[in-house]
């Protein structure tokens, strides 16, 4: 175990550092997100399965151990490629699920976060991912037809049951947050954030105040500006753009627990590189001012 605890350091994901779990579990800062492992618009299998399934298992080679999926990615095509890929999974690696969608076709998202879905939606996750517990469940977005008192209280309640060990919230406000903490203790909040794209800075300050682990989604923003400064830098460095992105995250702030994606192997490698890459403070400096440029 311990020699396994050493060898899970030295690996390339874990120069980043860790972050906290709510205190009860530690993951190294750079995940994978597994959306795009599915079909075109986040539906259906993906085209290339074995393709999928390599890079789910080389994600863990590189020592990736928080891999962020959701019932709504395929829907379930996401949960069972990690499944299938990974089981038996290695004792430290942490798999977090989402549910309160419903799919109605590609590209297509609709608001079910009401506790009969939820209740559902946590039993299916569990039958998918081949797991008795999951060790992060997150509502995947609040639905404004259902009081969110009731979807938390359901996670609360499947929590109790044993059936979910952590909760976590996607898509939030700190109204939201502080609403939920009410309830349950929440360990992590996963809401769009990049250097460009920071609508929810507050968010990111409001976790890093409270021990809360912050998962930004869509880590390269967005705009002409941004893709302009993005490239000099990488340029500069001799490393990708979305290395420096990342690197920035990892700067921002303690908590971040960035989960770049990709149905690539090549890709994977490059993003978790980043971890390693150290943003230096004028690079820190100018990208973090693209946000003001942009407003």
């Amino acid at each position: 175990m311990n020699h396994k605890s050493e060898r899970t350091r030295s690996l390339p994901a874990a120069a980043s550092g860790t972050v906290s779990l709510g205190g009860e579990l530690t993951v190294n800062r750079l995940g994978f997100g597994a959306m795009r492992l599915t079909g075109d618009g986040v539906w259906g299998p993906p085209k290339d399965r074995a393709a999928a399934i390599a890079v789910l298992r080389r994600a863990v080679e590189l020592g990736v151990n928080f891999i962020d999926t959701a019932d709504s990615y395929g829907p379930n095509v996401s949960e069972e490629l990690i499944a299938e890929a990974l089981t038996p999974y290695p004792r430290d690696l942490v798999i977090a699920t989402k549910g309160g969608w419903n799919r109605p076709g590609p590209n297509q998202w609709t608001h079910d976060a009401s506790p009969a879905h939820l209740q559902k939606a946590v039993e299916g996750s569990l039958k998918r991912l081949r797991l008795e517990r999951i060790d992060v469940y997150q509502l995947h977005v609040p639905d404004p037809a259902v009081p969110l008192d009731a979807s938390i209280e359901t996670l609360a309640s499947m929590q109790s049951q044993g059936k979910i060990r952590l909760v976590g919230l996607s898509n939030v406000t700190v109204e939201h947050i502080e609403r939920a903490r009410k309830i349950v203790p929440i360990v992590s909040v996963q809401n769009r954030y990049s250097f460009a794209d920071r609508e929810w800075d507050y968010v990111v300050d409001y976790c890093e105040r409270n021990g809360i682990a912050f998962i930004p989604w869509f880590p390269l923003g967005a705009g002409t500006v941004a893709g302009r400064l993005l490239e000099r830098i990488a340029k500069a460095r001799q490393v990708k753009p979305i290395q420096v992105a990342l690197a920035w995250l990892l700067k921002r702030s303690p908590v971040m627990l960035p989960i770049p994606g990709t149905s690539s192997i090549a890709h994977l490698e490059e993003n978790v590189q980043a971890a390693s890459l150290q943003s230096t403070e004028e690079e820190y400096v100018e990208l973090t001012g693209i946000a003001d440029l942009a407003s």
